[in-house]
């Protein structure tokens, strides 16, 4: 098993999403699981993500080994979690006001694989990803975040290096090859 990449999106983040997905090459070598605010209107974010990528990208489904190679996006009105190989959903209490949320997936991710994790928020409204990403840190992971004078929405990318300055913070052409570099297949 590769790198577990965690990305966090919500308003303003499907382009800067679509190029780092579009960005891996196939056959990587890492799992990317994402959380982009859907609520519970029905999802077709893999399908939009499929557009720019080579890579298999579906909903996550509850008890599913993952995989490298391959994207998971949280189903609507589902909280996703990595628990021992397998992705966990549930429909526990909103976090920031919302479900799916990131931190969640972040400190799960964290806790179970450590420096294996490189930790990504994107552009979006609230605070959603910040407190996972300092987890993501906390445990030796990398953590990313767009730089927020390009996020067409700063609020979650600002609350992020607000909570604990990630180890970056860059333009998403950036993250996209400094990405692309680690996990190349």
């Amino acid at each position: 098993m590769g790198l577990i990449i965690v990305i966090a999106a919500s308003a303003g983040g499907l382009i800067p999403l679509r190029q780092i997905i579009g960005g891996l090459p196939a056959g990587c070598s890492a799992s990317v699981f994402i959380v982009w605010h859907i609520g519970s209107h029905p999802s077709i974010v893999p399908e939009m993500l499929s557009m720019t990528s080579h890579l298999r990208i579906s909903h996550g489904e509850d008890g599913e080994p993952f995989e490298d190679g391959r994207v998971y996006v949280a189903p609507p009105d589902k909280h996703m979690y990595l628990d021992h190989g397998v992705i966990r959903l549930d429909h526990g209490a909103k976090v920031h006001f919302t479900r799916p949320a990131a931190d969640p997936l972040f400190v799960s991710a964290a806790e179970a694989y450590g420096e294996r994790v490189v930790g990504i928020v994107l552009s979006g409204y609230g605070a959603d990803g910040a407190d996972g990403l300092a987890t993501v840190k906390a445990r030796g992971g990398l953590a990313l975040v767009q730089k927020p004078e390009e996020a067409e929405q700063p609020a979650m990318p600002w609350a992020a290096i607000m909570a604990d300055h990630p180890d970056a913070s860059l333009p998403v052409a950036e993250i996209v090859a400094r990405v692309a570099a680690l996990v190349k297949g």
